[in-house]
């Protein structure tokens, strides 16, 4: 990563003037230039706010910056006059190099337009020739998913749907800087993931990234530095872990009550879980709702369906923390079957691609039954006590051939099932396994 700056902040401030009434701006737009020519003094008809002032800050090429604040912090209007949609009041902004934006939803489309249209239009907006569009029009229309709605007017579009297609056309431009505002928070779980995913290889291929998110999580998996603003006012700008940590010890500074966990407060995990007939012995071919993040393999097709349990045996999305699980998966085994190198395995991942959980059938040594033949669809579970602290999560399934060293692969399925996690309590960090406190006796002095 270099540090020579692509983004050059200072001083940047914006002011607004709030009228009493809207007759006072007429009045103020005509009796100023009066006053001004008669040598007098402009008389105040309306009340300065600032949205944002003497904020100062650099972005060098290759980093992702994480913009973080309450809602009404100034963290929207900042990104507005580094994409130069707003003018700044007072102050400088330099950005060497060509910027894409996602702002807020909807912006730079014409909702009577088609998405296809759209497409064009936005590309031309963010700089691209109509060759240049052409050429990428199969990866947007491919990584926005959104079928044959490409051809409907973007009116009709879900939230979904319009935030999928647009950050698609903004992470198509070969851009220098990447300003994502509070877009993720439309999608569901698999298109986040999805999103991440982008944003990190955008930023591995050296553009910078600026990241506004309320999901403190995300913002410290994605950036190397974290932005505080705090009523219109640069708070804090440093390390994404030290800035990150005093942006939430003030949020609990200011709400007591959200460190307290009243018992009255929580409903019962169990009463909330879905209540859907237990998983049959081998569960139909349903990989999930949607396409997987990333299916590749020698034999694709052996993994026939892959169901998550709780406590209940019900097929469920949503699990309690602390409630015994199972991944059940069912397999069709390899033409090469051989009982000592054949293994399946699978993973919790969270929306930022870590590897929390990994499980396969090599870890306990045992070899699978001894009546098991090539061709044949077998079941394999994974039982154990759910620590997953409350979140979003996703599994990933594998056959894999461990005939050496190196983890040979039938069949991975990345994002074959997406689900959530519930708490009574209020935990941090990632995984937290139900613990055994003790106490013992004090000596004396």
């Amino acid at each position: 990563m270099s540090s020579e700056p692509i983004i050059r902040v200072n001083g940047l401030g914006k002011r607004y003037d709030m009228f009493a009434k809207p007759v006072d701006r007429l009045v103020q737009l005509i009796s100023d230039p009066l006053r001004k020519g008669l040598g007098l003094a402009p008389k105040e008809h309306s009340r300065e706010v600032w949205a944002l002032r003497h904020v100062s800050f650099e972005v060098p090429r290759g980093e992702a910056l994480g913009v973080m604040g309450r809602n009404g912090s100034g963290k929207s209007t900042m990104l507005q006059m580094l994409c130069g949609t707003l003018t700044p009041t007072e102050g400088q902004v330099q950005v060497a190099g060509r910027i894409a934006a996602l702002l807020e939803l909807g912006a730079g489309f014409n909702p009577e337009f088609t998405g296809r249209e759209n497409v064009f239009l936005n590309g031309r907006l963010l700089g691209l020739d109509q060759a240049a569009i052409e050429a990428r029009f199969d990866d947007i229309c491919a990584f926005a998913d959104i079928g044959a709605y490409i051809d409907e007017p973007t009116k009709t579009y879900s939230s979904g749907m319009f935030v999928r297609l647009a950050f698609s056309v903004a992470t198509s431009v070969d851009a220098d800087v990447l300003v994502v505002d509070e877009a993720l928070a439309v999608g569901d779980a698999r298109f986040q993931a999805r999103c991440m995913k982008r944003i990190r290889r955008i930023q591995d291929d050296g553009a910078s990234v600026l990241f506004v998110s309320h999901d403190v999580a995300a913002v410290r998996t994605l950036c190397q530095r974290a932005l505080w603003l705090e009523r219109g006012s640069l708070k804090d700008i440093g390390p994404v872990l030290q800035v990150s940590s005093r942006y939430m010890e003030s949020i609990f500074a200011d709400d007591p009550e959200a460190l307290q966990a009243p018992e009255e407060d929580h409903p019962d995990v169990q009463a909330e879980l879905p209540m859907d007939e237990p998983v049959s012995p081998l569960p139909d071919t349903s990989m999930g709702k949607g396409k997987p993040l990333a299916h590749w393999g020698q034999q694709i097709g052996l993994i026939r369906a892959v169901a998550l349990s709780g406590g209940t045996g019900a097929d469920v999305e949503m699990l309690g923390w602390g409630e015994t699980c199972t991944v059940t998966l069912a397999v069709a085994l390899p033409d090469d079957y051989t009982p000592d190198t054949f293994c399946v395995a699978f993973s919790i991942k969270d929306l930022r691609g870590h590897d929390i959980i990994v499980s396969s059938t090599a870890d306990t040594g045992k070899t699978p039954p001894s009546d098991w033949r090539a061709g044949q669809v077998v079941e394999i579970g994974f039982e154990f006590v759910n620590g997953l602290v409350e979140g979003k999560y996703f599994l990933v399934a594998a056959v894999e051939r461990r005939a050496g060293a190196v983890v040979e692969y039938y069949e991975y399925i990345e994002g074959v099932r997406f689900f959530s996690v519930i708490s009574q309590f209020r935990h941090f960090g990632i995984y937290q396994p139900k613990i055994t406190q003790v106490y013992k006796g004090a000596s004396s002095v």
